[in-house]
């Protein structure tokens, strides 16, 4: 049973890599099972198709970063600090799957409609429409500055995932090492946060 677990972990650990590098229409069965170190007829015995592999590893990345988030945004407390704990756990969350926004971007360039497919099916969308409503009401209320939703959303999630996306060029024109870009991104938590909210101010 143990030795059973093993191998779908090496599978699961070899679908991801192999999708990070090619996407899922790039990806093929027999480059999963030789970086999990197997023949693809075992490969087919844990996991009958690529598809299956693909929402498995999606799923899995996709709700260390996004689900908690509609717990944040459908929470009591004032829009203020919901901002800054959507940026505190976007950030963190990344940090534990730096390769999401890249596999997402990927997918989105491939296949886009069913990218938007998988994301509209996910728990927290609904949380996600609902606090855009709220956006706009508080800015009708004077309780923040008057914005589109769709630019708050956008800022919130380009700030926060750019250095991820871009970070072997950040380390290398900065010359930073892995310690100083984790100190960089904590720090950032703070920093993007600040942005947004003067950004709100009424």
């Amino acid at each position: 049973m143990a030795q059973e677990k093993n191998t779908e972990e090496q599978i699961i650990e070899a679908a991801r890599k192999i999708f990070v590098k090619r996407g899922l229409d790039g990806a093929r069965m027999q480059d999963i099972a030789d970086e999990a170190g197997i023949n693809k007829a075992m490969l087919h015995y844990y996991y009958r198709s690529k598809d299956k592999l693909f929402e498995i590893v999606f799923n899995e990345a996709f709700s260390k970063v996004v689900t908690p988030l509609g717990h944040i945004l459908e929470g009591s407390k004032p829009i203020e600090e919901k901002i800054k704990e959507v940026i505190n756990h976007y950030i963190t969350g990344i940090s534990q799957v730096p390769y999401l926004p890249i596999f997402i971007l990927s997918e989105v360039n491939q296949r886009p409609e069913i990218m938007i497919k998988r994301l509209n099916s996910q728990p927290s969308f609904g949380s996600v429409m609902n606090f855009m409503r709220e956006v706009i009401e508080a800015g009708k209320n004077g309780k923040i500055r008057e914005v589109s939703p769709i630019q708050l959303f956008l800022n919130i999630v380009s700030l926060c995932i750019f250095p991820f996306v871009a970070r072997p060029l950040v380390q290398g024109i900065f010359q930073q090492d892995n310690v100083q870009f984790d100190l960089l991104i904590e720090e950032r938590k703070k920093m993007v946060a600040d942005v947004i909210l003067a950004w709100l101010k009424p």
